[in-house]
């Protein structure tokens, strides 16, 4: 066989060799998902092995992510997973073209290690493993019947011996487009299998429908009339109420817990004389309160946006745990959430008086579910990682020496304050402005404490005093804005830092959200045009 036959005959058995891995992969992922939707979603191989990647991903890696991807850092790891996944397909098909077996063992081994991610789950169980198991069977049967269609049409790379008549390669031909619709009804059968997977999970798991049914009652007590001037009227700054559309999301969760709010339940219990076990319909009649609280994630940079103002109303957490009868020395409640989610939260900062919420409606409207459907904790203060379970549904007293959850055994602080921040909304980093007068305005925040001033610098000048927007208290964040004068062309650095109500300005020095949130002041560079 000459040099070039030999390169022609490996790329055919390349491509043949990727048909096969792929074809046998989309049929595998495509059962799974349907058994998953009769097991539980997170069973899904490709969400369970993405789970499990979250769980043992280290946490600069987690920073890397959220910094990079933002909010859509979850569809970057799934795609991620699905790219790895199709590499290990033809993989697993070039070498199974030649030795069966070896493919075999390929398929087999996908479906043993979605099973292994699937069981050590959060909340799973061991009904779990049986979606990437049967996945496996369906990706073997397929990787069988495809390959012996593949190897009738498989083509002989020698040269022909002259005076060899068209028959044989008439045939082959055939063989090959048997193979061809074998491959392709293959597909077709495997895609088919998982949108059948995802209309049964929607129907089955959708809790849409649930949320869409629900009117919640009007709260007992209204939130503080927002004051004229809280909202300052300049191009580019971050509205003061965040939309739920626009609200950040940070969490573990690649499929979202879907709870319907006819089946939701509520356990209190622990370190308390009276375990507690609350309906959604039982919530609901308990006294509701309307407040505007302002949350931030631990993981926020200087600078980010991984914080939000919004509207929400709920039942006082406090209220529940009295009920409970909080027993002496229990300093942690851990809350759960239906994805298995630990959060701790120091108790005393639930009862001191702070507006400690189960949430159950958001600007207006049921909690999204990408934000906690039906409840979620919020505790005013506190970074999100300590404070805000989404999905809750059980919620233990006990003492920080006794547990440790999600976040703290990852080494983050276990108390989680937020810490003052403020950051530069407009100009844009690296924006061109006009000379002369230039408008500068963004945001500070420092829940439960407040924003009592925020300063602002024009390369190394002196620091000069920003307006604040009104505030209607301490819990929510607070625009400011500043107008430079006499901006002269060339490039400049433009610096903003808050001072908070009790008097305690950010530190300058810059630290990484790691393991307590970041501390620095957030400057920008702009060029003012010649």
């Amino acid at each position: 066989m000459s040099g070039g036959s030999r390169v022609r005959a490996a790329l055919r058995r390349l491509g043949l060799g990727a048909v096969l891995g792929l074809v046998s992969a989309v049929a595998a992922l495509g059962v799974g998902r349907l058994v998953a939707a009769f097991v539980r979603p997170e069973s899904a191989p490709v969400i369970a092995v993405g789970n499990r990647f979250v769980l043992l991903t280290p946490e600069w890696l987690k920073d890397f992510a959220i910094r990079t991807f933002g909010q859509q850092d979850k569809t970057a790891l799934l795609a991620g997973i699905y790219l790895v996944l199709a590499g290990y397909a033809v993989a697993v098909g070039v070498v199974g073209v030649r030795r069966r077996w070896l493919g075999v063992a390929g398929v087999a081994v996908f479906g043993v290690v979605g099973a292994l991610a699937a069981v050590t789950g959060n909340a799973a169980g061991p009904a779990d493993g049986l979606p990437s198991l049967l996945a496996a069977l369906a990706g073997i049967a397929a990787f069988l019947t495809l390959h012996r269609l593949l190897r009738s049409g498989w083509p002989q790379y020698r040269p022909r011996p002259a005076g060899t008549v068209d028959g044989p390669a008439r045939a082959d031909r055939r063989s090959v487009l048997r193979a061809a619709g074998g491959a392709a009804g293959l597909a077709v059968l495997g895609g088919a299998a998982g949108a059948v997977g995802t209309t049964v999970q929607d129907r089955r798991y959708s809790a849409a429908s649930s949320r869409a049914s629900l009117r919640i009652p009007a709260p007992a007590e209204r939130a503080k009339p927002i004051p004229a001037g809280t909202e300052l009227s300049v191009p580019g700054i971050s509205p003061w109420r965040t939309s739920n559309a626009d609200f950040y999301r940070v969490d573990t969760a690649l499929s979202l817990p879907q709870v319907p709010a006819d089946s939701w339940q509520l356990r209190v219990h622990g370190m308390v004389d009276r375990p507690l076990t609350l309906s959604y319909r039982e919530l609901l009649r308990r006294p509701l309160v309307e407040r505007d609280i302002t949350l931030s994630c631990v993981s926020n940079e200087v600078g980010g946006h991984l914080a939000g103002n919004a509207r929400w109303i709920g039942a006082r957490l406090a209220d529940l745990l009295r009920e409970a009868g909080v027993r002496h020395g229990a300093d942690q409640l851990v809350s759960r959430s239906a994805d298995g989610m630990t959060i701790g939260t120091p108790v005393h900062t639930v009862m001191d008086g702070r507006d400690a919420l189960l949430a159950v409606a958001m600007n207006g409207e049921p909690l999204p579910i990408k934000h906690g459907f039906p409840v979620r904790m919020l505790v005013p203060g506190l970074y999100g990682y300590v404070s805000a379970c989404k999905w809750l549904v059980d919620l233990e007293l006990t003492t920080f020496r006794a547990y440790d959850p999600y976040w703290v055994r990852r080494k983050w602080s276990r108390l989680g304050p937020v810490r003052t921040a403020s950051r530069i909304d407009t100009p844009k980093p690296f924006g061109q402005v006009k000379p002369g007068t230039v408008p500068v305005a963004g945001v500070a925040w420092a829940q439960h404490r407040g924003i009592d001033r925020v300063e602002v610098r024009v390369d190394d000048g002196p620091w000069r005093p920003a307006r604040l927007a009104r505030t209607v208290d301490s819990d929510v964040w607070r625009q400011w804005s500043f107008d430079w004068h006499g901006a002269t062309a060339g490039d400049h650095q433009l610096t903003v830092r808050a001072t908070d109500g009790t008097g305690v300005t950010q530190p300058q020095t810059r630290r990484t959200p790691f393991p307590r949130g970041a501390t620095g002041w957030h400057s920008i560079a702009v060029t003012v045009a010649g």
